[in-house]
């Protein structure tokens, strides 16, 4: 069987993915410049190249001396904000790496190709649920290079027959059950870590970005989809291409949404204890609900959620943080 190279695989999505791979019996390799990810997350025993996606004659030497088959692409910057102030850094690092990797992968001949997108392609969607049918308007950089990269792919997948899944993340939260791996960045960026580093005193306080959205409690409504099960949909795709299966985009959520109040409520169940909590304006851009459609992905590939609880997600989360407390 041949090997499986994951790109940004010593980062919070794709060290998941690396394990579930190695769960389902899979060989795998990881290709990683630690600019986010962390070497610790890389379990024992798998390969791992320092280095960047981009750096194609890496890449192309890395696919062949491997007989690479399948690249699960993860590599890539991911904070909106960030996009916003430093959108060349992301077109580079997120498209332009992109076409690098896609380039080696056409070099040597690789056969599929797995992409992490994101729901930020949808930008303002006007109806929800969203399907992947739904217009790709983003409306920040992050998004626009992920399209931009998803546009290249098809493009390539019809000039040179590489299959491929595209799955479009909607927020990603929890931890793997076992311990094994969980978001690592010092400084959390999502609500649900951001939520549970208060409650374990690691933060004073945390904000509500907007208190006035068309929504029951005001506050904006998202998909929160458990990382355990966003990784195994990764193994699903693998699985999928290589019974012959036509390439796809598909939505990675479960089809309904929690307000900003509602996580925050359960955090404090969880832990336990009441958090520091203070309003604060809007973001620009935050639509006030994204919720997937959810059902293409459980129909195409056969993808059965094993964490859609968002009490147990927000625990395993909990059960992270204070791992890394301790630690």
């Amino acid at each position: 069987m041949s090997k499986i190279l994951v790109t940004g695989g010593a980062g919070y999505i794709g060290s998941h993915a690396v394990w579930a791979l190695i769960d389902a019996g899979r060989a795998v390799m990881v290709l990683d410049d630690l600019s986010y990810g962390r070497r610790e997350a890389v379990p024992e025993g798998v390969t791992l190249t320092i280095g960047s996606v981009g750096d194609r004659a890496l890449v192309e030497r890395l696919l062949a001396e491997h007989g690479v088959s399948t690249v699960l692409h993860f590599a890539g910057s991911v904070l909106v904000g960030q996009s916003v102030s430093d959108p060349l850094g992301y077109y580079a690092n997120n498209t332009v790496n992109s076409h690098a990797l896609l380039q080696a992968c056409v070099a040597v001949g690789v056969k599929n190709f797995i992409f992490s997108s994101t729901a930020a392609v949808y930008g303002m969607p006007e109806t929800q649920p969203i399907a992947e049918t739904a217009p790709t308007k983003p409306i920040n950089p992050y998004g626009a290079s992920k399209l931009m990269t998803e546009m290249m792919l098809r493009d390539t997948s019809a000039a040179h027959g590489l299959g491929h899944v595209i799955l479009r993340y909607f927020n990603v939260a929890g931890a793997d059950a076992q311990g094994r791996t969980g978001e690592r960045r010092p400084v959390a960026t999502h609500l649900i870590n951001i939520a549970t580093q208060v409650a374990l005193g690691k933060r004073p306080l945390m904000e509500i970005f907007g208190e006035d959205y068309d929504t029951p409690d005001g506050t904006c409504i998202r998909d929160y989809i458990h990382v355990s099960d966003l990784a195994d949909a990764h193994v699903k795709a693998v699985e999928h291409l290589e019974r012959g299966g036509e390439s796809l985009t598909l939505n990675c959520g479960y089809g309904r949404g929690a307000s900003v109040r509602e996580v925050l409520a359960q955090v404090e169940a969880v832990a336990g204890r009441k958090l520091a909590i203070r309003p604060a304006p809007r973001r620009p851009g935050d639509p006030p609900r994204l919720v997937a459609a959810a059902d293409r992905i459980r129909d195409l590939l056969g993808w059965q959620p094993r964490h859609d609880d968002l009490a147990a997600t927000i625990k395993s989360a909990l059960d992270w943080e204070r791992r890394q407390a301790s630690s």
